[in-house]
């Protein structure tokens, strides 16, 4: 493992891979894709450039791997962008070149199961973008909320620090892909509410790690791409989110519990807890449903946090991961943690 470092952006008029390193939902839900598709190139001046699993459900994880190390070794190729997630991309790790990758580093876009790649790519010693995939965010109907599009074009183009602000409005609930009414209009947003704060009486800065806490768990119980000396993490920044399975708040605090056992907790000074995501077509939760389980899901954090971590500082609900709008995070970048100002601050 080595110190994470930003590799070079893109520009307008470079190409980007587009791959699919878990799940080949482009081909069975188009409509999202084409969508994102057209927006990078529209809206962002980026060429997207396809791969044989791109499209394909039910690729192998060597097909999926072999899409990967083409992208990376691709010297015309100067990004790379996840399609969407999936459940599975943890059998994909075995297979990855770290040191092709390592000698063709690229900014690498993509969250939920892409957890996994963005683990291999902090231990491999590169930065990556956690958010921002074609189909979930570009792929939005009607159109990009500006908060997403404002974020994913700094983190793309730019480099330097860039304030995050709270959601205004934001939605959790989703609509049917596969019917083209779904893209004739935006979806339907309710007021933010902010963050809130936790312990926010100090200054924190440091480099970030974490993802989806699904995935997390995954990755501890297989032992891959968790560092061994753990105080690499020391002062540093840790974010969190959960996914559209809605895992119970029981579930959160073991998932959490057996981080703090493992030692990992204590070593971060800041957690930064995505918006919870409330409402799936399997639980179509109402809005009061909805509230209740963020507000179980919270407690839960706190209480393994209590135990594990009681000194570090939390901010809640920030719009991360499995949320509209979506700020894309830099995974193994610094982000600075104002606790006094409210301000949270991400170098990309």
């Amino acid at each position: 493992m080595t110190t994470p470092a930003y590799p070079p952006k893109p520009v307008p008029g470079d190409r980007v891979a587009v791959i699919s390193p878990s799940a080949g939902l482009p081909g069975i839900l188009p409509l999202p894709y084409e969508l994102g598709l057209e927006r990078l190139r529209k809206e962002y001046g980026l060429e997207p450039v396809e791969y044989p699993a791109t499209r394909r459900m039910g690729s192998t994880p060597r097909e999926r791997a072999d899409d990967i190390h083409a992208a990376f070794a691709d010297p015309d190729v100067k990004a790379v962008m996840a399609s969407i997630g999936g459940d599975d991309q943890i059998t994909v790790l075995p297979l990855l070149d770290r040191e092709l990758i390592r000698a063709n580093p690229k900014p690498f876009f993509g969250y939920s199961d892409n957890t996994n790649l963005l683990a291999h790519l902090w231990n491999t010693g590169i930065v990556g973008y956690h958010g921002a995939s074609v189909m979930g965010e570009l792929g939005r109907p009607g159109a990009m909320d500006p908060l997403t599009a404002e974020s994913v074009r700094a983190a793309l183009f730019t480099s330097g620090e860039y304030e995050l602000r709270p959601a205004e409005r934001w939605r959790d609930v989703d609509r049917d892909w596969a019917d083209p009414a779904t893209f004739a209009s935006e979806p339907e947003t309710r007021p933010g509410t902010g963050w809130t704060w936790v312990n926010a009486d100090r200054v924190v800065e440091g480099r970030s790690w974490g993802g989806c806490l699904e995935i997390l768990a995954w990755l501890l119980m297989a032992d891959r791409e968790i560092p061994r000396d753990l105080s690499v993490h020391d002062g540093g920044v840790l974010f969190l989110e959960t996914s559209e399975e809605l895992p119970s708040a029981e579930e959160v605090f073991r998932v959490l519990r057996s981080m703090g056992e493992r030692g990992l907790l204590r070593r971060f000074s800041a957690l930064l807890m995505g918006r919870a995501k409330t409402w799936s077509f399997e639980h179509p939760n109402s809005p009061q449903e909805g509230a209740h389980y963020a507000a179980e899901q919270r407690e839960a954090v706190l209480r393994a946090m209590g135990a594990y971590a009681p000194d570090s500082t939390i901010v809640f609900d920030v719009d991360l991961g499995h949320t509209d709008p979506q700020i894309v995070i830099p995974y193994g970048g610094a982000i600075r943690v104002d606790g006094p100002a409210r301000r949270i601050t991400v170098t990309y």
